[in-house]
């Protein structure tokens, strides 16, 4: 008998390597899976425990006791140094000379005009 293998011991071991390769690859696209898995629920699970954002915010100065403007809670420019504020708050600082944000116009949605 000659030391080569057959035809057919050549196809059978190329199957089994084949099918080796196909558990590896299913094994590491079932951890990818999983991992995705796990961010999306980590996601879903921040997005449920997030605060709603404040209605007011009040813009505070560099020195953190002056207040610089009001703004809608919404608004889309709303500084770095912001603190939340309720609606009162927001009134009593545009009483009292604060300047609305130009931007979201907090002085019209609280009925208060400059």
């Amino acid at each position: 008998m000659s030391d080569t293998p057959s035809y057919l011991e050549l196809l059978q071991f190329t199957r089994r390597v084949v099918e080796q390769q196909a558990q590896a690859s299913l094994r590491q696209l079932d951890r990818w899976i999983a991992d995705e898995e796990r961010r999306e629920a980590e996601r879903r699970q921040a997005g449920e425990q997030r605060l709603p954002p404040p209605e007011w915010l009040i813009e505070r100065g560099l020195d953190r006791s002056s207040l610089v403007a009001v703004r809608t809670g919404d608004c889309w420019d709303p500084g770095k140094r912001q603190m939340a504020a309720t609606r009162e708050q927001a009134r009593d600082a545009i009483r009292q000379q604060v300047p609305a944000c130009s931007k979201c116009r907090p002085d019209t949605w609280l009925g208060l005009l400059e």
